[in-house]
């Protein structure tokens, strides 16, 4: 369910809804809004969006958010060789790579907003082909936080209900070399998969070198 406001309305529903779903979560451009700084002021919001847990979503494309809270630990992934191009390794001694893989495309039904370090950076949508991108200009030395803002796409036909269909993120670290690239260091692994009904948010950290 999907509504847009004006601002001052906007604001208002915020606080009702807030009050009213004391057990959900409330997410401001994918970051959760109980970690966000004491003293933040939203203005200019233009959407709310209420997922199937409740859970409250709000989008205020002129801001870049910074939640507070700790992140979860990254999980181990297995190591790929991809084919894409060089691209610069923004300042840090390091690259560092996000590639998408799916057996099936478009099988999960899920599109996935990446963020990092509260910063909008690119929609993975259920039905691109693969994705092989570099992520070192978002980053800076020392700690990253990265979200993954998994969306389910039930506007769509479901092509999938099996556990096994997987559609799967990859970010680790990496050398480009001709025209491959082979992440070597792999960081964390997303995976949604076409069984799942529920949006799902996800959080990690990228220490950057």
């Amino acid at each position: 369910m999907t509504r847009r406001l004006n601002p001052a309305a906007f604001l208002s529903v915020l606080a009702v809804s807030a009050a009213a779903f004391a057990t959900v979560e409330v997410f401001v451009n994918g970051v959760p809004a109980a970690g966000l700084p004491p003293g933040t002021k939203l203005e200019h919001c233009n959407t709310l969006e209420v997922d199937a847990k409740g859970n409250i979503h709000i989008a205020c494309p002129e801001y870049d958010l910074k939640s507070t809270e700790t992140a979860p630990a990254p999980a181990p992934a297995a190591p790929v060789a991809l084919s894409t191009s060089p691209a610069p390794a923004g300042g840090l001694a390091k690259h560092y790579w996000l590639v998408t893989q799916q057996a099936t495309k478009g099988a999960a039904g899920f599109d996935i907003d990446v963020f990092v370090n509260a910063k909008w950076i690119k929609k993975l949508k259920n039905d691109d082909d693969q994705i092989v991108m570099e992520i070192t200009k978002y980053l800076v030395p020392g700690q990253n936080k990265v979200i993954f803002a998994a969306k389910k796409r039930l506007d769509l036909p479901r092509v999938s209900t099996s556990p096994g269909v997987v559609y799967s993120v990859i970010v680790g670290e990496g050398e480009a070399g001709g025209q491959n690239v082979m992440i070597d260091n792999p960081l964390f692994e997303v995976k949604r998969t076409a069984a799942e009904m529920q949006d799902v948010n996800e959080e990690y950290t990228v220490t950057a070198r």
